[in-house]
């Protein structure tokens, strides 16, 4: 248990100490940028998706007469 515990120490120690923190307003603004390419991503794959999803449909549509 003491191992545990020195090694919590330590890495708390490794934070305060030997850490670079990204100032407060460059973490926003990074953040934000991650969440606009997040949401701009997921409805471009979302687009692909819809569209292969109605390609395929319609083969099938196709092949069954």
């Amino acid at each position: 248990m003491a191992g545990i515990v020195n090694y919590i120490k330590e890495s708390f120690g490794e934070l305060k100490n030997n850490v670079t923190w990204t100032p407060w307003a460059e973490g926003q603004s990074l953040t934000i940028l991650v969440a606009v390419f997040s949401i701009i991503f997921s409805l471009a794959i979302w687009g692909v998706d819809t569209v292969f999803s109605k390609v395929i449909g319609l083969y099938f549509d196709f092949i069954n007469g």
